[in-house]
């Protein structure tokens, strides 16, 4: 990989051997190898034994997790806070294990709508609650340093399963929980 990018600063006009640049190529590579080591996580490892059975049937909202990702299309990053829920149903899971699935999958060439899907399936996958559900929020170079530059832009995206798309009030509790601010 570090040919690679020897080879990118060479093609933009640079000279890898100029001083700033000597450890460059070694340096992306390490970047680019830690952007990406979502791809060598697997949901069973990093779920390992923290389910535990508990009789509790309310939602469960973990809000304003901070992911970031590198967008496929352009290989620039965006970013920005995941929101996720759901309705247990005999099984609750350790709270930073969602943050946990987040990472693993924002850490791979991602678009944010695929990635609010993945990790809303395994959150399912994992639990088999009564339904999950995520939005993402984030920020994306691809759209604020390039092309448009609109950089006070906002994305968002949503999935929802079970009860959270069946049952509008289920929907809009999550709605509204992400939405208030209250911190412990």
């Amino acid at each position: 990989m570090e040919e690679n990018f020897e080879a990118i600063l060479r093609s933009i006009g640079e000279d890898p051997s100029r001083e700033g640049l000597l450890k460059t190529p070694k340096r992306a590579a390490e970047a680019m190898r830690y952007l990406t080591q979502g791809y060598t996580a697997s949901l069973e490892t990093i779920v390992n034994d923290a389910i535990f059975e508990e009789d509790v049937d309310d939602i469960v909202v973990i809000r304003n997790i901070e992911f970031f990702s590198m967008c496929e299309h352009h290989l620039l990053p965006f970013f920005g806070f995941a929101h996720v829920a759901y309705l247990p149903k005999g099984k609750i899971i350790g709270i930073s294990k969602i943050a946990r699935i987040v990472d693993m999958f924002a850490q791979r060439l991602q678009v944010q709508e695929r990635l609010t899907q993945q990790v809303a399936l395994a959150v399912e996958e994992a639990l088999e609650p009564a339904g999950v559900a995520c939005v993402f929020e984030a920020k994306h170079l691809c759209m604020m340093a390039r092309g448009v530059r609109k950089q006070d832009s906002n994305v968002s995206t949503s999935h929802v399963t079970g009860v959270f798309r069946d049952c509008p009030m289920s929907r809009k509790e999550f709605y509204d929980l992400i939405k208030e601010r209250h911190y412990a």
